[in-house]
């Protein structure tokens, strides 16, 4: 999962970092308002924290925008400005949790499952699937067919991917900063991203799968069943 952190101040953002990078997640940082318009103007995440006293601009003004852009990235506030106004306005405009200054790292790592929690969850089943793939969203398991199966960092990470993106055609550009990183998709080739998605299909083929991830020619890739 793919996170960003809107943060001005030096210290707590980098303790939020290694804290998340720690928790597996791809971690990006803005330090200011003009570094995060450009940062969700050009890409992707899955949960934004944005701390709304920027030195340069208003983060509410950033999930204005956020809104406008029909984006679905869960957000939630992080300040220090105990505002029941801000709070209020910052839900309104879509926030999924607000979370005042000062807090423990356990409890941040705790709302942002939980939100995610929230955006995957069926009925309560945390778990992704699709065919006879499964993922434990809160462990980082994998089964197929009910039998587990072990899977490196970036296998894991391009699987849990396809599985929220299924059937969709997706750009080996964005799966590159998706599992990589913000600017990986300026790579001058995108080898490592054919290298893994291939050691990642042989795991699934051996395991049998009912899902294969086929390429589409000139564009990236595609999850599909096996009968389609």
């Amino acid at each position: 999962m793919k996170i960003l952190i809107i943060e001005d101040e030096p210290s707590l953002q980098e303790l939020m970092f290694k804290t998340l990078v720690k928790e597996k997640y791809i971690v990006e940082t803005a330090s200011n308002y003009k570094e995060a318009c450009f940062k969700i103007t050009d890409y992707q995440y899955d949960c934004i924290l944005l701390d709304i006293m920027l030195p340069d601009g208003n983060g509410l003004k950033l999930l204005e925008e956020l809104k406008k852009q029909h984006r679905k990235e869960s957000i939630i506030i992080i300040s220090a400005k105990d505002s029941i106004e801000d709070k209020v306005y910052g839900l309104e405009q879509g926030a999924d949790d607000y979370l005042p200054k000062p807090f423990h790292l356990a409890e941040l790592n705790a709302r942002i499952k939980s939100v995610m929690r929230r955006r995957w969850s069926k009925d309560g089943d945390t778990s992704i699937r699709f065919g006879n793939i499964r993922i434990e969203t809160d462990s980082f398991r994998v089964f197929i067919a009910d039998k587990e199966i072990s899977l490196l960092k970036k296998e894991y990470e391009i699987l849990f991917y396809f599985l929220n993106h299924p059937n969709h055609l997706i750009d080996k550009a964005v799966l590159a900063e998706a599992v990589w990183g913000d600017h990986i998709d300026q790579s001058d080739n995108f080898y490592f991203v054919y290298a893994q998605v291939k050691n990642l299909r042989q795991q699934l083929k051996k395991a049998g799968a009912s899902v294969e991830i086929r390429s589409v020619y000139g564009f990236g890739y595609k999850m599909v069943s096996c009968e389609n």
